[in-house]
């Protein structure tokens, strides 16, 4: 029986071939609302965008918090689905 399981060397050549595609997910985490998540969020991606990184935006949740909500202005915004129910 011939061994098809791959060398570690081959195995990290592979990884490394690869790497050009893999993507980074950053979490803000906090514990109650108005913390600071999505400001700092947004606050990250701008700064990301000013490095010539791709940032597309997923979903913000809509609170009424003016300097929140303007830091998604210059972001590209993935259009949310409209529920007709």
């Amino acid at each position: 029986m011939e061994n098809t399981r791959p060398t570690p060397e081959m195995f990290l050549a592979r990884l490394q071939q690869e790497q050009q595609f893999v993507g980074n997910l950053k979490i803000f985490l906090g514990y109650a609302a108005g913390v600071g998540k999505t400001y700092a969020m947004l606050d990250a991606a701008h700064q990301a965008q000013k490095l010539g990184k791709d940032v597309v935006v997923g979903y913000v949740e809509p609170h009424p918090r003016p300097d929140t909500l303007a830091l998604l202005e210059g972001l590209e915004q993935i259009p949310t689905k409209k529920n007709n129910l």
